[in-house]
């Protein structure tokens, strides 16, 4: 070998040597990375037992239903109040005190209601009038009766001193406020008695109804997504499915018509961008001359109704910005890689070649789908239960200064304790959910362990597929007689030799990625954290680490994957398998860049124009755009909800279907780089390539040289 290629060797590893008992992908193999398989099932065994520990102590019904200061829950079926869904406060303005942003709780008795007052009325006045005195004891604590005498009520805490008209929303009673020539009323008046013979001004209610508002604004949204979810889900599903169909009849056309449909493809992609171009002008310029449309996004603020910005101009003409620009980048990118997406194009067509020998493979993410499915499902219903593994916490609350107050209580034996003698007007209320015992104390550790298991799974299960599919595609390579060579089932060979060998290792490249991803989460909580800081330098410090974090996983994503295509042909473990991967992929810079780069390039466009057109007919059905749609369109509270959903789904499915494509696409070069250094198309040693990938490396190093002085090493100019 001469000195120079010595030299470009040892810095990038040794090239592979002529052996002529390999066959392809290694029979004879032994377990991979022992220690980490072992760490992974320990790690599931200690999930199982935090999502049994989460489901004894957790109580989902905490989400769904409003509580009572008794810690009931209001609306419940099966219980007393299963006919009171509704929560009453006794006194809303109390709801304007800090203390409710502070505690989440607002400091006054609150019960559940069959439903709201509707009226003004004082407990004086209903005193009087036993008609409206049984209409005010609905809104009263069991105990009460007309015997007692106001002030006896009014001390023990068993009525509200007044009721004021309102409504049920997010189930809980506020007042019906509104306006009245800008003055703000309630139940038509800007004036009430607050029961102790004050008139107030309905303004003073504000206060009381945004505090308790603030409260549970989160909520309120996230209650209203999943009205919608519920109202939608089916169509959801049909669009779903509809990308799920679009995208295998795309893959199987690309099987028998992989040149044709690819120009199709670019010729949509561009249609359907131009087409969005296209709606957001016609929508900018309707808008023109309409009141309020000239609202800038900045001063219009975060809006929980997103149907808000697209009445606005500023919306629109962004979107225009945003899908000029990618239309241009994708046909500048086309115009320049003319002459590479030939050679791009007949990759694809013998991975198309490749696919038809496994043709089960096509029908393998749906599997992925499925193991991937049941980690989500576990670690969401985990993340409900340890969430809400909380225990009611009771706390003293009074009008008078007491030094009890705020502190916790047992209401079941309040009345006698040393508290109720001391602060007489005093009451244990419920306050919220928590916990002082060691459990509850490493609450926040068990959320972060199922954060970090969630994303370990996902990862392995990825990885599985991955592998999986590696070792199927590098037995059609590696068959000198294509399919005699190959054995009869490649996906669930390559599947057993993955799990029976290697669980050590797809673990082990997860374990690294989830890792990554785990600070990451850590880092963005930090930097909302630190959104309010006036720390320059550490926003600046936090933005770079971010970044850093990003690109370091997207590098360890690329690398694993050829990692396991490595481990699936030779059964070696994971370091060792990266590190061969990494340097024949550097002996091949220029391969990498020109033939496997241009073919992502591709299938991403075709995952592009499936999400584009699923996308655009979601849109048109949920928003009511076209009248044919109109009637059987579900009434939403947010459209943007299942468009959204459509379109993050349509995503994934299109690159689960593509991802066999690009897998295969990968396997098949890094075997190609593999057979250019062990064989030189001699009769001795003849190339496992097809003559349609010789004539693609004719191609490619014809390119090279034309474009770049390259130097090559003799092997590859002998191949060629």
């Amino acid at each position: 070998m001469p000195e120079e290629d010595q030299e470009y060797f040892g810095k990038h590893g040794e090239p592979r040597k002529y052996d002529p008992t390999f066959k392809g992908p290694t029979q004879h193999r032994g377990c991979t990375d022992i220690v980490c398989c072992i760490f992974f099932i320990l790690a599931i065994l200690a999930y199982f037992a935090v999502g049994i520990l989460a489901w004894s102590q957790g109580d989902p019904r905490k989400v769904i239903y409003p509580t009572d200061s008794r810690g009931q829950f209001c609306g419940q079926a099966g219980t007393p109040l299963e006919k009171k869904p509704l929560l009453f406060y006794f006194n809303i303005m109390k709801c304007a005190s800090p203390m409710v942003l502070l505690e989440f709780q607002c400091p006054t008795t609150q019960m559940c209601v069959e439903k709201c007052p509707d009226r003004f009325m004082t407990l004086v006045k209903a005193y009087t009038n036993s008609k409206d005195f049984n209409y005010y004891k609905t809104f009263c604590k069991d105990g009460m009766s007309s015997s007692m005498s106001i002030p006896d009520i009014l001390r023990q805490g068993l009525c509200p001193a007044m009721l004021t008209p309102s409504k049920p929303f997010t189930r809980r009673c506020f007042p019906a406020l509104g306006k009245q020539d800008g003055v703000i009323t309630v139940g038509n008046t800007s004036h009430f008695d607050d029961g102790s013979g004050n008139m107030r001004d309905a303004k003073d209610l504000v206060d009381g109804v945004k505090n308790a508002t603030v409260v549970i604004e989160a909520r309120q949204v996230v209650m209203k997504i999943f009205e919608d979810y519920t109202q939608s889900w089916y169509w959801i599903l049909i669009g779903l499915v509809i990308a799920m169909l679009l995208s295998l009849l795309f893959i199987v056309l690309l099987r028998f018509l992989a040149g044709i449909m690819v120009w199709i493809m670019v010729a949509l992609v561009i249609i359907v961008i131009g087409y969005g171009i296209f709606h957001c002008y016609m929508e900018y310029a309707a808008l023109k001359g309409e009141p309020g449309a000239d609202v800038t996004l900045q001063d219009l603020g975060f809006q929980a109704d997103f149907t808000v910005y697209l009445q606005i101009r500023q919306t629109w003409l962004a979107f225009m910005i945003i899908l000029a620009i990618v239309e241009v980048i994708i046909i500048l990118l086309l115009i320049f890689l003319r002459k590479r997406l030939l050679i791009a194009i007949a990759l694809i067509k013998e991975a198309s070649r490749a696919i038809g020998y496994v043709m089960c493979s096509l029908f393998y993410p749906l599997f992925t789908f499925l193991l991937l499915a049941v980690v989500i499902a576990y670690w969401a219903v985990t993340a409900v239960f340890l969430s809400t593994s909380n225990e009611p916490v009771y706390k003293v609350f009074n009008d008078s200064d007491c030094e009890h107050s705020r502190k916790t209580c047992d209401p079941a034996n309040f009345s006698t304790s040393l508290m109720k003698g001391q602060c007489p007007d005093s009451e244990c209320l419920f306050a919220f959910y928590g916990g002082e015992t060691v459990y509850h104390k490493y609450l926040i550790g068990l959320q972060f362990y199922n954060v970090f298991l969630f994303l370990w799974c996902a990862n392995f299960v990825t990885a599985l597929g991955q592998m999986t599919l590696a070792g199927a595609f590098a037995s059609y390579y590696w068959a000198f007689v294509k399919p005699d060579d190959m054995p009869s089932f490649p996906i669930f060979s390559s599947l057993g030799r993955s799990l029976r060998y290697h669980t050590g290792t797809l673990a082990f490249g997860s374990l690294i990625l989830s890792t990554i991803q785990i600070i990451r989460v850590l880092l963005e909580y930090l930097d909302h954290k630190l959104k309010g800081a006036q720390n320059k330098c550490a926003r600046f410090v936090l933005c770079c680490l971010k970044c850093c974090f990003w690109c370091l996983e997207k590098f360890v994503k690329f690398l694993n994957r050829n990692a396991y295509i490595m481990t699936a042909i030779y059964g070696k473990n994971f370091c060792t398998s990266a590190r061969d991967a990494f340097f024949l992929l550097m002996r091949n810079m220029i391969r990498v860049a020109v033939l496997d780069k241009v073919t992502d390039f591709l299938l991403f466009l075709g995952k592009l124009l499936i999400v584009g057109l699923v996308g655009v007919f979601a849109f048109f059905f949920f928003s009511g755009r076209v009248k044919a749609f109109e009637d059987t369109a579900p009434n939403l509270h947010y459209y943007w909800v299942p468009i959204l959903t459509v379109v993050i789904g349509s995503y994934l499915i299109a690159h689960g279907f593509f991802s066999v494509y690009s897998m295969c696409v990968d396997t098949l070069f890094l075997c190609f780089c593999e057979d250019l250094e062990r064989n030189d198309g001699s009769a001795a040693r003849p190339y496992y390539m097809s003559p349609t990938l010789r004539q693609i490396l004719w191609k490619e190093e014809t390119l090279t040289r034309r474009d770049e002085d390259v130097r090559l090493r003799p092997e590859d100019a002998a191949a060629v």
